[in-house]
């Protein structure tokens, strides 16, 4: 016979576990929070003066978060919580937007949309490396900014380098260029819709195929409406899955490394995101329920945001180096006149 007393320790015991552990995530959070809080503080204010906000609460918590982290260096107690918000408020944020995606506008643009994604993939990469090459970079600098540039930034970094052998410098230097330009894009892509004569769909895909991670195509097509959102997620993270592919094939060439887990080239929130897509598709989620669903994945996205700025550091631009900074850049450029060409050629409307 179990001892009471015995099962009654073993089911208390994860408590201290959760309680440490929540109290080292609440600094970090609580300032995401307040971050967020004074992004959408300011959004209103935008309304009040100039009846439409002309920066979304998305973009003002990145800009307040940089701001902040550029004007004082959070302690290492600040550290979980910012990094707690940044990434897995956003995966949440992300699988629950698959509630509000609409699936049967996706599939109108048939299977050429994902086929050519993968083609900008492919070609991107193949033009990243080569640049990289031209400037004198070495193979393994080469190959990280090259799969950072084509398919989603940081998150390609850290499951490329492992296994091409890459050393801590190189992945330090090619990361924190790229968090300091994805913000950039984030920030500037917006103006390239009236400039490109692009439609809200067009824009979306334009975003999908450029910017670097989920959290800012969000950011990037929320000014633009539901259309740019809904197809931006989608190219992204069509993008986001050419990952598994391709630390395959590096593997496969030589790599000097191990083969990455299966939750860095399958991630979670993307298996939720297609799962609640399909549930809705498929009449499964009352329609009363999803404005609910939508407002919690905003309100988790801008938090994020809050914690993607306090995570960049405007001054690692220094460190990284001229030569990965022009590569960096040159390789965005070239993605975004490939993306374009794909986006020509479908004829999105």
């Amino acid at each position: 016979m179990p001892n009471p007393t015995i099962l009654s320790e073993a089911r208390n015991r994860p408590q201290p576990r959760r309680l440490a552990l929540a109290t080292r995530i609440a600094p970090g959070l609580l300032l995401c929070m307040a971050v967020a809080l004074a992004a959408v503080l300011l959004q209103r204010v935008e309304v009040a003066l100039l009846v439409r906000p002309w920066l979304e609460a998305l973009v003002l918590a990145i800009l307040l978060g940089t701001a902040l982290r550029t004007a004082w260096m959070p302690a290492a107690a600040w550290a979980p919580g910012i990094d707690f918000s940044a990434r897995i408020l956003l995966e949440v944020a992300v699988m629950l937007l698959g509630a509000s995606l609409d699936v049967g506008a996706i599939l109108a643009a048939g299977p050429a949309l994902p086929l050519g994604i993968g083609a900008v993939v492919a070609l991107a990469i193949g033009a990243s490396y080569g640049l990289g090459r031209l400037f004198g970079l070495p193979h393994r600098m080469a190959t990280l900014i090259a799969c950072g540039n084509s398919i989603c930034g940081n998150s390609a970094i850290a499951a490329v380098a492992p296994v091409i052998g890459a050393d801590g410098r190189d992945v330090a230097a090619a990361i924190a260029f790229t968090a300091v330009l994805g913000v950039a894009v984030v920030l500037a892509l917006p103006l390239a819709m009236p400039l490109l004569h692009l439609s809200a769909t067009q824009y979306g895909a334009l975003a999908g195929l450029t910017v670097y991670a989920v959290p800012q195509v969000l950011a990037a097509t929320a000014p633009m409406g539901t259309a740019a959102v809904q197809l931006g997620t989608l190219v992204k993270l069509v993008r986001v899955l050419m990952l598994g592919p391709v630390v395959l094939g590096l593997a496969a060439l030589g790599g000097s490394g191990g083969r990455p887990p299966l939750h860095r080239l399958l991630p979670w929130f993307i298996i939720g995101f297609v799962a609640l897509a399909a549930a809705r598709a498929g009449g499964m989620l009352p329609a009363a329920v999803l404005p609910d669903v939508t407002g919690i994945a905003n309100a988790l996205t801008v938090v994020s945001m809050a914690a993607l700025g306090l995570s960049t550091d405007l001054r690692a631009v220094a460190g990284a180096g001229a030569r990965v900074a022009v590569v960096v850049t040159a390789s965005l450029v070239v993605l975004a006149v490939i993306g374009l060409g794909l986006i020509r050629l479908l004829g999105l409307a």
